[in-house]
């Protein structure tokens, strides 16, 4: 399986060499890019959060000019995370994307995906610069089965475009986790209690945790509680995709 992962990656890289570039998603011939970016009609269909949503998670509101204020989950429990930054909302071309890249081995979607979501990074890390880049890890178990961590991935692009180091191995998944897609929040965190841990201790370092998408948010509540607690100092969180209701 990962022969033929990493196979697929350099036949794709050989093609795009010797081929005119095409858009990853709708193969549409590229022009004036490197041939690692999305077109521009894929580009615009994947629009930006609004303002209407959590100031703290990210969660979007129906109305699209609402006020910026906290939701009920936040309100009821504070996340331990101080803010999530999304590309935009996991629906639509960008929800397809991820799917594409997280679970059909579309490995050439990182560049691009990280190019757009570092770009929606920029103003946090202008304000708020972190010292380490963290991807969210799968266990050793799964990803044997998948043989690739879609999270790393991102997180290289991302430390790639923002000059910010990456901690590929600080945060581990000790423990298998059944998979929580479609599971409620509460089921989610009982599941994930105690399944992570650190490599090292910290020493009060900024960090950034990185994943591909936000649903409910206890994947990123628990890393982040594992994060702090081994001595970290403040975590953002920073996802392709936020879904648009806590469930």
């Amino acid at each position: 399986m990962v022969f033929l992962r990493r196979l697929r990656h350099e036949v794709t890289g050989l093609i795009q060499l010797f081929l005119p570039p095409s858009c990853p998603l709708c193969a549409r011939e590229l022009t004036g890019f490197d041939g690692a970016r999305l077109c521009t009609d894929c580009r615009e269909q994947i629009p930006p959060l609004s303002a209407s949503r959590c100031p703290r998670c990210a969660l979007p509101y129906a109305g699209e000019t609402g006020s910026s204020h906290l939701c009920e989950p936040c309100i009821r429990s504070t996340p331990p995370f101080t803010a999530v930054s999304a590309l935009g909302a996991y629906e639509g071309t960008l929800r397809h994307a991820v799917h594409r890249f997280k679970y059909r081995g579309e490995l050439n979607l990182d560049r691009p995906l990280g190019e757009m979501l570092a770009e929606a990074l920029r103003p946090l890390c202008d304000e708020w610069r972190p010292d380490l880049l963290v991807p969210v890890p799968l266990h050793p178990r799964r990803l044997r089965q998948r043989s690739y961590n879609q999270a790393l991935l991102l997180a290289r692009e991302l430390g790639k475009n923002l000059s910010i180091p990456v901690a590929s191995r600080l945060l581990q998944r000790r423990r298998p986790t059944p998979p929580q897609r479609g599971l409620p929040a509460r089921i989610r965190c009982h599941n994930l209690r105690g399944a992570f841990a650190l490599e090292r201790p910290l020493a009060g370092e900024r960090i950034l945790l990185v994943d591909d998408v936000m649903t409910t948010g206890a994947t990123a509540s628990e890393c982040t509680r594992t994060l702090l607690a081994g001595g970290g100092g403040e975590v953002a969180v920073a996802v392709l995709g936020r879904a648009r209701r806590h469930h």
